[in-house]
């Protein structure tokens, strides 16, 4: 049982970590903040920003869970539904990475 527990945790951590370097990269890269869209100048574009994020929405989906309000808290309701939505997109995330590593390693 605790296998299988940490075998998430692992999964989850992969995706959410190549998530994170995403972001990172596309905003170095491109000179843009990464939001969560669909939009585009043409086709092309626009299955660029969809894939981007969806690579890069685990760690999109954790800065949105953590920013401040006008008061300067920290709406607890948000973090936490901004964390639940991170890990879950994370873990299946991390499953297609991991998926596409052991396929490619044998």
């Amino acid at each position: 049982m605790a296998f299988e527990f940490f075998l998430a945790l692992f999964i989850m951590a992969v995706g959410l970590s190549i998530s994170g370097a995403a972001t990172y990269l596309y905003q170095g890269l491109f000179g843009q903040i990464a939001y969560l869209r669909y939009d585009g100048k043409n086709f092309l574009g626009s299955l660029g920003h969809l894939a981007m994020s969806f690579v890069c929405g685990p760690f999109i989906m954790m800065q949105m869970g953590f920013q401040q309000q006008e008061n300067g808290t920290v709406s607890i309701t948000s973090m936490l539904l901004g964390s639940l939505i991170a890990f879950g997109w994370s873990f299946i995330s991390g499953l297609l990475f991991l998926g596409i590593y052991f396929a490619i390693i044998g």
